[in-house]
């Protein structure tokens, strides 16, 4: 078995400590599940204690969810207590057979945008999953993000092995390749920070060698606006696509001369976005002379010299980078190259750049 490479590198503004060269493929938790030993005497105590500071925050018939729950003994523990309550354990590498007749077992990931509207759960547990993950913090944002989408609030509960003590000792035995992440209590904090301004509870537990912590999710207008814009502006793209290339068969069908200016960049991102390919739009050139001669990526035009529309004038220049374009209609004008329409892309539409509103004059 070759061994796995450990570069851990630490987070100078939280103390959060992660192995920067780790690969969640190359941990065969499909044919081996990491677990850990979780049956000894103190250990079922630490359990109870957990219970015990759960229970009060859950309402009469809480639904429970916990992400990763091995062999659902937490679960199992708080359906014994509360069994007018659903819970469901997360797992895909799941023993089917429940601990307990109240606890449904699930062999697969608890995925956000799935679970959260089907299950509508007053509480999510993960307990020592988040230390295993490539990037534990992009996974609880995104579940912040369907709660907001949703407006779903559950409480969270998260537990993992803390790190500050082996700290403290020197201990080199913790800084394996199966923990990617490891928590200080500073950097756990400011982990459930992002859940909440104001987590409930941070405590640690098992002889400090683990730290836990109860919060709520909360109501993220942000993360809900920047959402719906993305949507809108992937809804437009769509639009912008249909009307843009309808625009330019209509010029092509009418046998209109057409030159597109701007060739690589984001005028090559033009280009390739509106499928402008070599066939029916063969004539790119650029204001830049050392890119004449190379080609369009993607779409494969030879990039030619401006001054090749002086000598073969077309009827219609499109402007393909609208962040330049009054420095390339000036360079028109300068150069006394010939046109009868000078267009831009502007929101949506292919517009007449001295004619149409806009902000680029």
């Amino acid at each position: 078995m070759k061994r796995l490479p450990l570069e851990f590198v630490r987070c100078l503004n939280c103390g959060h400590i992660f192995n920067r060269m780790f690969d969640y493929t190359q941990v065969p938790y499909v044919n081996n599940p990491n677990r850990m030993y979780n049956r000894s005497a103190l250990w079922q105590e630490h359990l109870q204690d957990v219970c015990s500071r759960i229970l009060p925050h859950l309402p009469e018939n809480p639904v429970v969810v916990e992400i990763g729950c091995g062999e659902a003994h937490l679960l199992a523990r708080l359906a014994q207590v509360n069994p007018q309550g659903r819970y469901i354990g997360f797992d895909p590498h799941a023993d089917l057979s429940s601990p307990h007749a109240g606890v449904e077992v699930r062999a697969e990931l608890f995925e956000p945008h799935r679970h959260l509207e089907e299950l509508k759960p007053d509480l999510l547990l993960s307990r020592h999953v988040l230390e295993h993950l490539m990037n534990p913090l992009a996974f609880i944002q995104e579940t912040a993000f369907f709660c907001s989408w949703f407006d779903i609030f559950p409480l969270l509960f998260v537990e993992v092995p803390c790190i500050d003590r082996a700290l403290k000792t020197g201990r080199l035995e913790d800084f394996y390749y199966e923990h990617n992440s490891h928590f200080s209590r500073e950097s756990f904090a400011h982990f459930l920070g992002h859940v909440h301004r104001q987590p409930l509870l941070i405590e640690t537990g098992y002889g400090e060698e683990v730290i836990f912590g109860l919060t709520r999710f909360e109501k993220n207008e942000q993360f809900v606006q920047h959402a719906q814009d993305s949507l809108n502006f992937l809804a437009k793209r769509d639009q912008t696509f249909l009307s843009v290339t309808k625009t330019l068969t209509r010029f092509l069908q009418a046998g209109k001369k057409l030159a597109i200016w701007g060739g690589t960049g984001k005028g090559a991102a033009f280009l390739n976005s509106f499928e402008l390919d070599l066939q029916r739009f063969p004539r790119v050139v650029d204001s830049d002379l050392s890119k004449v001669g190379t080609f369009v990526p993607g779409t494969g035009q030879i990039i030619s010299s401006k001054t090749e529309l002086q000598t073969d004038p077309v009827e219609i220049i499109l402007i393909a980078t609208q962040w330049r374009v009054r420095d390339i209609v000036q360079e028109i004008i300068a150069d006394k190259i010939p046109y009868q329409q000078i267009l831009i892309e502007y929101q949506g539409e292919l517009v007449d750049y001295f004619e149409a509103e806009h902000p680029y004059r």
